[in-house]
């Protein structure tokens, strides 16, 4: 039979639409799904965790006990009100600090304990031999681990809060030392007017290696597309053994003997080599990023287990969705691995920043809960309750629901006979050929 020139297939109207719809459903979802969920993070920010430290031990005067820390405090908590993009909490330090080595906030204002004795001493009366009086500190600090752009937001409006601060506390001692009628220079005027000097300080230093609190979603990322990918890849490879496709080499092409067997059988088959090359690739991956690349990270004996494990559940999980749907099951697993994915994950833009939508998303989407085990590892010491936990048990479960849902499904199609290639029928034992009985 003739084959059809080229020109007749580009008139075929099936392909045009087939085409068109496919690609237009794809762009629309991921523009939507990427741009959606970062346009717009200060207007959809809310509740973004913050520490409000008070370490200020007060000081006794004229019979008063004096703590101006505690002043700084209410009048930020004060000043808050009403404002939800922020939530504000009153730790002790240490409690802060453990907070911020589990990436629970992403920053804090602290007050130190000499404060109240330094505000006091700017309007206390001085001799002509004494020192000048220390200028009183808040420290500001920061928390990248928890992610780059959420602590930069948290860091403007720490800063902004300690400058407010500073001003109501400079018309305090404006006052006070209008009351107690002494002559102030200019320069005086000015110091006290905003008598509190904010510095900033990192709360939970990262090393130089660390993508400025990004590798672990960078790692995550590398992790989940290499599972991904690494399901099309044994897909296609199990089909062309199996004779179900053909594999073509530069000019040359090679098509093996069809073997009929199950569709539970071809699922089993990719699920095993999934295993067996997610050591292989989760190897590669750590050897690269940290033998190679210099990545800082610890703890690599549970990061390479860990590696293997992300590897091989979304790998499984990805050939599940290609044993039940085929090739639609290819822009599946890109849509719920990459597209609902990396802007529901809260690793660029925290999910105090994100729509409701992306909110609701980042509770079972893989890659929030597989980045958030990877910032245990590598920034938080392995904690468990940093993540670690937590991720742990979502793999779990992601695992065994592909596996019931892949597997479920397959065993449907056999048992309905919808076979990828239709079986060869046999007579029955005791059908007379046509020719025997003619």
């Amino acid at each position: 039979m003739p084959s059809l020139p080229s020109s007749s297939v580009l008139r075929s109207p099936r392909l045009w639409i087939g085409s068109g719809l496919i690609l237009a459903v794809v762009s629309t979802l991921f523009a939507l799904l990427y741009v959606g969920g970062n346009v717009n993070p200060k207007g959809n920010l809310r509740d973004l965790p913050v520490a409000l430290v008070n370490s200020d031990k007060g000081l006794d005067a004229n019979g008063k006990h004096l703590n101006f820390g505690d002043q700084v405090v209410s009048g930020i908590k004060k000043s808050a009100e009403g404002n939800n993009s922020f939530d504000w909490q009153v730790l002790s330090r240490q409690e802060a600090d453990k907070k911020l080595g589990q990436g629970k906030l992403y920053g804090a204002v602290v007050v130190p304990q000499n404060f109240t004795a330094a505000v006091t001493g700017l309007t206390s009366p001085q001799q002509p031999q004494q020192a000048q009086p220390t200028r009183p500190a808040m420290t500001v600090l920061t928390n990248q681990s928890a992610g780059s752009f959420g602590s930069s937001m948290a860091s403007q409006a720490t800063q902004k809060a300690a400058h407010a601060a500073s001003a109501q506390l400079g018309k305090q001692l404006l006052d006070r030392a209008a009351a107690q009628k002494a002559p102030l220079a200019p320069a005086a005027k000015l110091m006290l007017a905003d008598p509190v000097s904010v510095q900033v300080a990192d709360g939970h230093p990262l090393g130089t290696h660390s993508a400025m609190g990004l590798s672990a979603f960078y790692y995550a990322l590398v992790l989940v597309v290499c599972g991904m990918l690494g399901a099309n890849v044994i897909t296609n490879q199990v089909d062309t053994a199996l004779g179900y496709l053909h594999s073509d080499f530069g000019p040359f092409r090679q098509r093996m003997p069809l073997q009929h067997i199950s569709r539970v059988r071809t699922l089993a088959i990719g699920s095993l080599l999934m295993l067996v090359f997610s050591v292989v690739m989760g190897s590669i991956v750590e050897g690269a990023t940290v033998g190679i690349l210099g990545m800082d990270a610890s703890h690599l004996g549970l990061l390479w287990v860990y590696s293997v494990a992300t590897i091989a559940v979304v790998g499984i999980s990805a050939l599940t969705l290609l044993a039940a749907f085929g090739v639609p099951g290819m822009l599946l697993s890109a849509i719920v691995f990459v597209a609902m994915a990396v802007p529901s994950s809260g690793a660029t833009v925290p999910l105090e920043a994100l729509p409701g939508f992306f909110r609701g998303l980042s509770e079972f989407e893989p890659l929030r809960q597989i980045t958030g085990g990877m910032r245990s590892i590598l920034y938080y010491g392995a904690q468990a309750d940093a993540g670690l936990t937590r991720a742990w048990i979502s793999m779990g479960i992601a695992l065994v629901v592909a596996l019931l849902f892949g597997f479920g499904v397959t065993r449907l199609y056999d048992r309905k006979g919808l076979h990828r290639v239709p079986r060869p029928t046999e007579p029955a034992d005791d059908a007379v050929p046509a020719a025997a009985a003619a």
